[in-house]
């Protein structure tokens, strides 16, 4: 009844020359016509007073401790293109990795950094990514140059994933230019491999994720990409308008504003998929597997995911004023895109959004995975809800996320379980795009506060106040999130990179957590399961509560977690039962005596003593 209900939303819109959503409406604030700006919001709202900066709680409890200034990251600073940013590659720049390179056992911290037109032609040093070795307590080390990963053009997304089996992660960096492949050759140093193996792909390329889509034991690639810039042809500058001579040209506005222009009236870019041979070499099968975008939307995140759990990799893809598509994979090779079918290409309204970043959990701890996508400001987040069989809702307003995400501007996203309850929160990172929001009073800002959700265990979430002087309550730029334990103390940690700032790193002092479980998963590769086990699920049951965490690359907003599964154990001392799903199909049942650790798990030899 779900799918047919979804396809008769397909049919009522071809049959609509001009859609009209029913919008919610917030508590307080009016609305008026949204101007021409380039990206797919609701109706503009107004408010007497701010609502994404300088609202704190002083019952709060306090979470996050900003601890960046305490670090060597305090160092970082980000840069891309102008501060008033008068084209649209200038905006989204900023992932993050958080992963183990050196196999150490402390996570450690990736920034990528943005570029400017001066430097792209030349005339300037570019900006440079940076590396941060974890020397555990809070101490952390640039080893950017070492290491060989300072990447040094326009970066926009990172995932990591080992992509050639030998047991040592791999970076690949999406860039608006040429992407690069970091080949981790062991020994604390990496080597770009894209040109050599077939992946420097050329374009705006975004948000990628690896993932063993035909379980050949082979991690494959997908990027996608966002639109195609002549830097010889640019879209009219924002900063020309009103100057003698402009009079005539078509200047983007959003609110009656000049903006810079984008996406919406820029060509698109379609997405790449690379296939592994078995001589480690990538081929382009995007038009073969059904996945190359022919519409040319602008693809900002992605992630191979179990969708339908059939066992084989899905595909879903995050795009920016444009439908989100959904992948099924059908196990020859090939995908049918359902992103219309199953209830996620558009919201509840019928209208698609300014898609950004994609968290990927099971939030409600039925089996089944889910999807938090945020969005552009006047509208709403969007939480989709897994119903099974292939189909979504989108539950946003009715767990609570709905009207309080309409004033933000969202980016990285992720499920978090900050209190280790055994129910996974979510954290949201924002900023905004235009510098002049800041001149009007439209209840939004260019730096922003992040959300904290709590999961109520009911279907609900609530937002968490922001206490005074924590990392809730300050307003920054942010773009990518990425989530890892970073002290090993059992509470996840966070980490975002901030447009043309230093990045945010933020410590988990949350008093009330449970106990809790970490998992580094091992695949056997002759079983056919990448030896990074990206795409395992894994299944852990404490009492009546049975959790589900996926293993996956890449997500948030153009970021990578930590890779190691968290599990909240809430009260329980004990795990009752755990189940993982290997990436190439087997089932596995481990014994698990020990809590309050993380511990190694090999496909086919149970835990490392």
């Amino acid at each position: 009844m779900k799918r047919l209900s979804n396809y008769l939303l397909v049919i009522l819109l071809l049959s609509q020359s001009v859609l009209t959503p029913q919008a919610q409406t917030p508590a307080q604030g009016t609305t008026q016509t949204q101007g021409m700006g380039g990206v797919s919001t609701e109706k503009a709202y107004n408010y007497t007073s701010r609502r994404t900066v300088g609202i704190v709680d002083a019952k709060a409890p306090f979470i996050f401790e900003d601890v960046t200034d305490q670090t060597a990251l305090k160092n970082f600073k980000h840069r891309s293109g102008s501060p008033e940013k008068n084209y649209i590659f200038e905006t989204p720049s900023g992932g993050v990795a958080v992963f183990d390179y050196d196999g150490d056992g402390r996570p450690d911290i990736y920034l990528l950094n943005g570029s400017t037109l001066e430097a792209m032609q030349g005339k300037e040093k570019p900006p440079r990514a940076a590396l941060y070795h974890n020397l555990g307590n809070w101490k952390f080390e640039d080893v950017t140059e070492k290491a060989g990963v300072a990447n040094e053009r326009w970066g926009m997304g990172v995932a990591v994933g080992d992509y050639d089996n030998d047991g040592r992660p791999d970076i690949f960096v999406g860039n608006f230019g040429i992407s690069r492949l970091y080949h981790n050759n062991g020994d604390g140093t990496f080597t770009d491999v894209a040109l050599k193996v077939g992946v420097a792909r050329i374009g705006w390329s975004t948000g990628a994720s690896w993932g063993d889509y035909d379980r050949d034991g082979r991690l494959d690639l997908f990027v996608p990409g966002y639109a195609s810039i002549d830097l010889n042809n640019l879209p009219p500058n924002p900063a020309d308008a009103g100057k003698v001579g402009s009079v005539g040209q078509n200047f983007c506005q959003f609110r009656g504003v000049p903006v810079m222009c984008g996406p919406r009236g820029l060509k698109g870019e379609g997405d790449t998929l690379y296939h592994q041979k078995a001589d480690g070499t990538f081929e382009d099968v995007s038009v073969k597997a059904g996945v190359s975008d022919p519409d040319k939307y602008y693809g900002f995140a992605s992630a191979f995911v179990h969708a339908d759990d059939d066992d084989l990799l899905d595909l879903i893809v995050v795009n920016d004023s444009t439908p989100k598509l959904l992948y099924r994979n059908k196990g020859d090779g090939t995908f049918e895109e359902i992103g219309y079918a199953s209830g996620v290409a558009l919201n509840e309204s019928g209208r698609e959004q300014a898609g950004m970043g994609l968290a990927i959990g099971d939030y409600d701890n039925d089996g089944r995975v889910d999807f938090h996508i945020t969005n552009f400001s006047d509208d709403s987040n969007v939480l989709y809800h897994n119903e099974g069989g292939g189909n979504f809702s989108d539950d946003t307003f009715q767990t609570g996320l709905g009207e309080v995400s309409i004033p933000f501007l969202g980016w990285g996203t992720d499920f978090i379980d900050y209190d280790n309850d055994g129910w996974r929160d979510l954290l949201v990172a924002n900023g905004h795009v235009y510098p002049a929001v800041d001149q009007h009073q439209w209840g939004t800002s260019f730096a922003q506060q992040m959300l904290l959700f709590h999961n109520l265990a009911n279907g609900k979430f609530e937002r968490v106040g922001a206490a005074p002087g924590s990392a809730l309550a300050n307003a920054i730029q942010a773009r990518g999130l990425a989530i890892g334990d970073l002290d090993g103390d059992g509470r996840l940690d966070a980490v975002t990179n901030n447009i043309d700032s230093k990045p945010a790193l933020l410590r988990n002092v949350a008093k009330q957590t449970g106990h809790w479980l970490e998992l580094k998963l091992i695949g056997d590769v002759s079983k056919k399961s990448p030896r990074d086990a990206t795409g395992a699920i894994v299944y852990l049951t404490t009492g009546k509560l049975r959790q589900r965490m996926d293993a996956v690359s890449g997500a948030s907003y153009a970021s990578q977690n930590d890779p190691r599964l968290h599990f909240g154990l809430g009260a329980s001392t004990k795990v009752d039962k755990l189940e993982v799903k290997w990436p190439g199909g087997t089932l596995e049942t481990i014994n698990v005596q020990d809590i309050d650790r993380v511990l190694t798990l090999t496909e086919g030899k149970g835990l490392a003593k």
